[in-house]
């Protein structure tokens, strides 16, 4: 007799069915208990914060906050600075007791040290930037390659090398460090030179001073090399500053992204560093929210 399609299962086979949802139910379980939740651990730890990672966080990010509310908040949180920010920018926040890690900017992204037209006007501004910087204890003074416009790589690194040395000496003078940011050129910044860690690795034995380094942004280099934390633990002594952002999509740096930070700011502290860490990514949702879930995420 032939069975109807309509007719039940065996009890057997309904009985395997039912142990084999139940199994694969607890392995979800299991498997989200054990999994690291990083939003999870950042809300639980509220309070006093570790006091092994200098906090500062980008002002670009949130310039639809009036600046002196900004700061006063974000030193509430935890923050010890405030970076990006113009020599007038930092005057208004200094008196909250909020220092800038990273002063901004000899020249711009786009058009910068790997054309040699630019360098007379550049050294001038850099001059008035270590000025500013020494006279106030700030660390830190960004500026970048350019980009390629057709220029071969090696005659780039040459240029912004010829460059950097007419200034690099009056930075060691006033114990100011110049730093140049690593940029993705595949996503946000296109044709961008000092868009992989060796390129810029080889720029700093070249101009040869310690008051010259790289910028290492995690975001940037996890889409143009990946390999984050063995390049951290393998070069760390060419970065003097570390920018965060979440990875697709430049937001938030929670479980939404493949960007696992508790480790890779273990990585930055087993190195011995000792300056600071920025938050730089684009908040999608509460942008004071966001930024203290960052903080507490890196706070390790």
């Amino acid at each position: 007799m032939k069975k109807s399609e309509n007719s039940p299962a065996p009890a057997s086979t309904n009985a395997l069915s039912r142990r084999n949802a139940i199994k694969a139910a607890g392995a979800t379980l299991l498997g989200a208990a054990m999994a690291p939740n990083i939003v999870r651990a950042a809300e639980e730890a509220k309070g006093a914060l570790k006091g092994n990672i200098n906090h500062s966080f980008c002002r670009w990010c949130y310039g639809k906050i009036e600046l002196v509310e900004l700061a006063t908040k974000a030193k509430a949180m935890g923050f010890k600075s405030i970076e990006l920010l113009t020599p007038e920018e930092f005057l208004k926040v200094k008196p909250l007791g909020m220092t800038c890690a990273v002063l901004s900017s000899i020249g711009g992204i786009e058009n910068c040290y790997n054309r040699k037209e630019n360098h007379e006007k550049l050294e001038k501004k850099a001059r008035e930037l270590i000025d500013f910087a020494a006279e106030h204890s700030l660390p830190n003074v960004i500026t970048f390659s350019g980009n390629r416009k057709g220029l071969a790589d090696d005659e780039g690194l040459k240029n912004c090398a010829e460059g950097l040395k007419k200034i690099v000496g009056y930075a060691e003078e006033k114990k100011v460090t110049i730093i140049m940011e690593l940029l993705n050129s595949k996503v946000n910044h296109p044709d961008y030179q000092c868009d992989k860690s060796a390129w810029g690795i080889e720029l700093c034995k070249a101009v040869g001073s310690e008051r010259f380094k790289l910028l290492y942004d995690i975001y940037h280099m996890q889409i143009m090399e990946g390999d984050v934390i063995r390049t951290i633990q393998k070069d760390f002594q060419y970065f003097a500053h570390y920018h965060t952002g979440g990875n697709p999509g430049r937001n938030e740096i929670d479980d939404s992204q493949e960007i696992y930070y508790p480790a890779v700011m273990k990585a930055i502290l087993a190195t011995g560093y000792k300056g600071f860490v920025s938050q730089e990514f684009i908040p999608k949702r509460e942008p004071l929210v966001s930024l203290e879930q960052g903080l507490r995420i890196c706070d390790v």
